[in-house]
């Protein structure tokens, strides 16, 4: 199963999200991030990713939740989630994604993975979070899922 990141950079009541140019989710808007490299702990792997995507270094992410993603029968992928409100840099665009700043109360989750819409206002909220999706083997459809909050980490 590989090991993944997603970084929500908070501004108030603002999100940056980033529209997929390309690979697993392309067009939707998520998190930046990626996968863990050898050696890496997550946390190192959120902040070189957040870097490349789109030009911005997170300052001291803190880890909010962690996911695993089942597709069919398949466990896909681990992902740790992190967010900061502490940043420096402008969000620049990149072949791999396009930045934009949403209003938590106006985040697009018709244009997002399923699974987003039933964790994500737990990060809005500062809980701690887990949980387990499960999508067709496809990875379109939300089959299952379960999240649990005020986690420790």
């Amino acid at each position: 199963m590989r090991h993944a990141t997603l970084c929500y950079l908070l501004r108030g009541d603002e999100v940056l999200l980033i529209e997929k140019q390309r690979g697993l989710g392309e067009g939707k808007f998520v998190g930046p991030g990626g996968k863990l490299e050898d050696g890496e702990t997550p946390r190192e792997c959120v902040v070189r990713e957040v870097e490349e995507e789109i030009g911005v270094t997170p300052r001291g992410p803190e880890k909010v939740g962690e996911f695993e993603f089942v597709f069919g029968d398949e466990s896909e992928m681990f992902v740790h989630v992190f967010r900061a409100e502490d940043f420096s840099g402008t969000p620049e665009e990149s072949p791999e994604a396009d930045p934009e700043w949403f209003d938590v109360d106006s985040v697009p989750y018709d244009r997002m993975w399923e699974d987003d819409r039933h964790w994500m206002p737990h990060l809005f909220a500062g809980e701690t979070f887990s949980g387990e999706f499960v999508f067709d083997s496809d990875g379109e459809e939300l089959v299952e899922w379960d999240v649990e909050t005020d986690v420790g980490f």
